[in-house]
């Protein structure tokens, strides 16, 4: 009998002590991957193809089990919300995302988002993203230079990475953020500077952290309005305006212009030369599309770095004209549509460049 008791209470003992063991063990953040398509679900003919191939073929069950190493650092569930090269996202894409991001933010049990996208138009939806989400919880937008399929994929790794920055405390309240080739980006600041490179996303002023064997390494944060502090919400945004991008180069027309117009266009983005020269045969056109109401933001189509100073090379003032700071014009063209969808005129709209 005494035997049995012992037994009993050595074996509730073990059984409290697993239960306390077990009760210090932290649960694993949550994080919901959203999935739409891009290079990072794409399949080539062979291993050796890593620029040739079919982009957003793999769904985003297969995504998540081709990572089982996930499991270690969150609890991941995914959704498949397009399945597209990102090339073809419109505007109705960017709301359609954005809304479901926004969804998911408000759930108590989501601790991080993780969103897989082409690497073509990634900067402009994370950029989007930033602008419009309201949450301090971390949204990562992550791609991949090369598919799955060829022997120097990245997408694997990049894709850990992702959830390992959306799983980190860390990573709160510093804006949408972007996860490719070891480093953390502001979706602010970066953009795709090349095509056929590993390394292939750069922000003019430098990444803010880099991901080293499962570790978040932090060196700044955005100082930009973002997120939390962004006087827009996704919720409110029923519809993006028209905002078309115009070149400059050598002989330049203002045929361009006046067609994007024409056709719709409630602000054009000057992506000009230098400091956002304009030539001078598409200045007068610009004055007469602006008196009509159209906004004119002069951008710079330079690399690397630098923006455009207002009253420099063409008066701004004068003729009433946005200038859009250190935005490129892709991103330029992002924040133009949710300002001019929150009803802002030239002056907010400058504002609102220098803000953000």
């Amino acid at each position: 009998m005494m035997k049995l008791v012992r037994t009993l209470a050595s074996t509730f003992v073990a059984m409290t002590l697993a239960a306390a063991v077990h009760a210090q063990v932290p649960a694993k953040p949550q994080v919901v991957l959203l999935a739409t398509g891009g290079t990072i679900a794409g399949a080539g003919a062979s291993a050796a193809n890593s620029a040739t191939y079919q982009a957003a073929k793999v769904p985003v069950d297969k995504l998540i089990a081709g990572v089982p190493e996930l499991a270690q650092v969150a609890a991941v569930r995914g959704e498949q919300v397009f399945q597209i090269a990102s090339e073809s996202f419109t505007n109705e894409h960017l709301l359609t995302l954005g809304k479901r991001v926004a969804a998911l933010a408000r759930q108590p049990e989501v601790d991080g988002i993780v969103i897989t996208h082409g690497t073509d138009t990634l900067e402009e939806t994370a950029f989007f993203l930033g602008l419009t989400v309201r949450t301090d919880k971390p949204v990562v937008v992550v791609g991949s230079m090369r598919p799955s399929t060829a022997l120097s994929a990245d997408g694997t790794l990049n894709l850990l990475n992702a959830v390992t920055v959306a799983s980190s405390k860390d990573s709160r309240g510093k804006g949408v953020l972007v996860v490719m080739n070891d480093e953390i980006h502001s979706g602010r600041d970066v953009s795709k500077s090349i095509n056929i490179k590993t390394e292939a996303f750069k922000s003019a002023w430098g990444p803010l952290g880099m991901v080293v064997e499962g570790r978040t390494y932090w060196f700044r944060a955005p100082v930009k309005r973002h997120t939390l502090t962004s006087e827009f919400d996704i919720e409110a945004i029923k519809a993006l305006p028209q905002v078309d991008i115009a070149y400059g180069y050598g002989n330049a027309s203002d045929v361009a212009q006046r067609a994007f117009v024409a056709k719709g266009a409630k602000a054009l983005i000057h992506a000009g030369t230098g400091n956002g020269s304009v030539a001078a045969p598409v200045v007068p056109a610009l004055r007469e599309l602006r008196a009509q109401g159209v906004q004119i933001i002069r951008s710079a189509r330079v690399v690397g770095g630098g923006f455009v100073l207002r009253n420099a090379e063409q008066p701004d003032d004068q003729y009433d004209w946005v200038v859009s700071h250190d935005l490129n014009p892709q991103k330029a063209r992002i924040l133009a549509m949710v300002a001019l969808a929150n009803g802002s005129d030239s002056k907010s709209l400058q504002r609102v460049f220098m803000e953000y």
